[in-house]
């Protein structure tokens, strides 16, 4: 199963490119953010059941999403296998956003119960982006039939 075959490359558009940029440069500035002035923000969605350093997980998260972001921006060639990096990292951080609800911590401005759910259906969203601006899940219904 070739999922990146020159094929596949051309048939991206517009809208497509764009949005896997604008998600690129998002994770970027996250992930130099996680290093940097949100640092303190970021902890509060680290879930205390991670047997880990909480400052350890937001700098290592904060690197991975500088990776992911450049990779989205640069990896042309292999953006089909980055979008599904992409969309499971977005997976594996989301226990983070339910742990700032359910423990009540406030961070970004999400300090009401209200605003803290409002955020939740933002993971799946960027999930979808993450897999339709790289391609990846056209290239996958294709390779499905």
């Amino acid at each position: 199963m070739n999922i990146t075959n020159t094929q596949n490359l051309e048939k991206m558009s517009l809208a497509q490119n764009i949005s896997r940029h604008i998600l690129g440069l998002f994770l970027t500035t996250a992930g130099i953010s996680h290093l940097t002035w949100n640092r303190t923000e970021f902890l509060a969605q680290v879930p205390p059941w991670i047997p880990v350093n909480a400052d350890l997980v937001v700098l290592l998260s904060g690197v991975v999403e500088i990776t992911l972001g450049l990779s989205l921006i640069l990896l042309f060639k292999y953006r089909i296998q980055v979008g599904w990096i992409v969309a499971a990292f977005f997976v594996l951080v989301f226990p983070g956003n339910i742990a700032q609800l359910v423990e009540h911590r406030n961070a970004f401005g999400l300090n009401t119960e209200l605003a803290r759910w409002l955020r939740l259906p933002l993971q799946p969203i960027l999930i979808l982006v993450a897999l339709w601006s790289t391609g990846a899940w056209h290239s996958w219904r294709k390779n499905k039939n």
